[in-house]
């Protein structure tokens, strides 16, 4: 896939460009947010990446860059898990609870 626009920032000798923010997936109270973005490292390939940012993404946790294949590997695995768990709770008996 290709990428032609971007914020490319530089960073105790790190250079990244944020292409894409596809999903804040948890907001922290400091401010910072678990993202995940397309970003290419270094003039790397694009990836996949999730990892906390800071609001003006100047600063940034360790994190964990997927290319595209194992991005949609992992999706595809976590809807099947996400499928199964639901077709397991409509099938499942309803308990009652305990008695009082």
């Amino acid at each position: 896939m290709a990428y032609k626009n971007g914020v490319t920032y530089s960073e105790g000798g790190i250079e990244y460009t944020i292409y894409e923010h596809i999903s804040v997936l948890e907001k922290h109270g400091s401010g910072w947010n678990l993202e995940c973005n397309v970003v290419s490292w270094n003039g790397g390939e694009p990836k996949i990446d999730i990892r906390s940012w800071d609001p003006s993404h100047h600063r940034m946790t360790r994190g964990l860059a997927l290319s595209e294949r194992q991005a949609e590997t992992l999706a595809r695995s976590l809807a099947d898990r996400y499928r199964q768990r639901s077709a397991r709770s409509r099938t499942a008996p309803e308990t009652e609870g305990p008695e009082r």
